[in-house]
């Protein structure tokens, strides 16, 4: 049995994924299906977090809109998911970002990493 559901999941898997770590500020280009109409909207913010799990894989992005915290949690093998853009590299010692929630303005930035 679990030999069929993997073999599922690896038909849904995407080839080209985008390579991003926790505290990578990304851009999202998510689809938005409005009656009959698709579109796509870009989603910039830090990653906080990447959950592994196969053709479940899911990752989270907080961006600040209009001085209001929204995380958004999308599957990165999704359809849905156009593509990932890295803007910038983020420099961190966590694996989950979840203090970024407590704070506002400057002290929510991550440090970039410069290579």
């Amino acid at each position: 049995m679990n030999d069929i559901i993997k073999e599922i999941e690896q038909e849904q898997l995407k080839e080209n994924v985008d390579s991003f770590e926790v505290g990578d500020t990304v851009k999202v280009y998510g689809k938005i299906k409005e009656g009959n109409r698709e579109r796509i909207q870009i989603f910039e913010g830090t990653v906080l977090k990447i959950q592994n799990g196969g053709a479940r894989t899911t990752f989270t992005v907080r961006k600040i809109s209009n001085g209001i915290g929204v995380e958004k949690t999308w599957p990165l093998h999704s359809p849905n998911v156009e593509k990932i853009e890295v803007v910038r590299k983020g420099k961190v010692r966590r694996a989950k970002l979840n203090y970024l929630r407590d704070r506002i303005g400057k002290k929510a930035k991550v440090k970039e990493l410069v290579r």
